[in-house]
């Protein structure tokens, strides 16, 4: 019975995620930040937001206070995803982050194997991370993150380690921002069954640039360069692109296109709007709310709140 259970989980998570669940652990790979959502997922070389923690470690060393961050994300069906991120300084030591990333995929029914209800059961899978980031040289910085990843199905479990590395560069006279990542590199601390699994390592390579006369930040990123099994050229299709538009003191509009998100929600011949995203950001006395709508195509669409301050 608990395998029936395990193979109907496995089934309704690759019909509801598509691409984005190719294992147990690919649920990192999601945006949870409203505000990188809209941008596309180009946040490897942010320097302003506590959830760059997500992205690139080295990025929280820029961060003034003691931000924190706490997100919500309405996904397919019943899926729903949240996360929470704090970074502060400690004297002579550094800048340290801690966050939690978590996703349900809501109830399932329980049933023998000849089919007679028995009860119902739920999914769930979480990372927790702490993080540290301090200075190279000037402008040049470097981070690193430890987190313990947990993925539960009903009564089993599975659980691995996994460490981020990033650096960040930065030229403020230019201000432009340079990020590169190694995330989720470790390995599987236990299986659900025999089978152990790989966790979705990623090397992420981005830039942003602030223009000089006009209130808009770009950025660009290129993510998975450690795969491209079918040429050299292959290993640059998974970029993304985003615009930060200052529309006034108060409000932001971002956009965004996610190149690989869009390829792969292709239904036949027709992708619709899917790899878009849109969002808007609003300060309003010390609390920053962002909001992020991410196009799956035909299949449906992702929404995102943040809510952030610093202390």
């Amino acid at each position: 019975m608990v395998r029936l259970k395990l193979f109907m989980a496995l089934i309704l998570f690759s019909s509801s995620q598509m691409i984005f669940a190719q294992n147990t652990y690919d649920f990192l790979r999601l945006d949870l930040s409203a505000r990188a959502a809209a941008l596309g997922g180009t946040f490897v070389s942010n320097h302003d937001d506590a959830e760059v923690i997500f992205y690139n470690p080295a990025g929280m060393k820029l961060l003034e206070g003691s931000p924190a961050s706490f997100s919500f994300t309405k996904h397919l069906l019943d899926i729903n995803l949240a996360s929470v991120s704090f970074s502060t300084v400690i004297t002579d030591i550094g800048r340290f982050g801690a966050a939690i990333k978590y996703i349900n995929y809501g109830s399932f029914p329980e049933a023998d194997e000849f089919g007679n209800k028995t009860g119902e059961f739920s999914a769930n899978e979480a990372a927790f991370i702490i993080g540290y980031a301090n200075s190279l040289d000037d402008n040049f910085y470097y981070g690193a993150n430890i987190k313990f990843i947990y993925s539960g199905i009903a009564d089993r479990s599975s659980s691995a380690m996994a460490a981020d590395i990033g650096l960040h560069y930065s030229i403020p006279s230019e201000e432009i921002n340079i990020g590169f990542s190694i995330l989720n590199t470790g390995g599987q601390l236990s299986s659900y069954y025999s089978t152990k699994e790989k966790l979705p390592l990623d090397f992420v390579f981005g830039v942003s640039k602030k223009l000089a006369h006009i209130p808009l930040r770009f950025s660009l990123d290129f993510h998975k360069l450690n795969e491209g099994e079918n040429g050299f050229g292959s290993r640059f299709k998974a970029f993304a692109v985003g615009a930060e538009f200052q529309l006034s003191k108060v409000l932001n509009l971002r956009l965004g296109y996610n190149n690989e998100r869009r390829s792969e929600l292709k239904v036949g011949t027709t992708a619709g709007i899917a790899g878009f995203n849109i969002g808007l950001g609003a300060k309003i006395s010390d609390y920053r709310f962002d909001y992020g709508y991410s196009s799956m195509g035909l299949i449906g669409a992702l929404h995102r709140v943040t809510v952030s301050t610093t202390f």
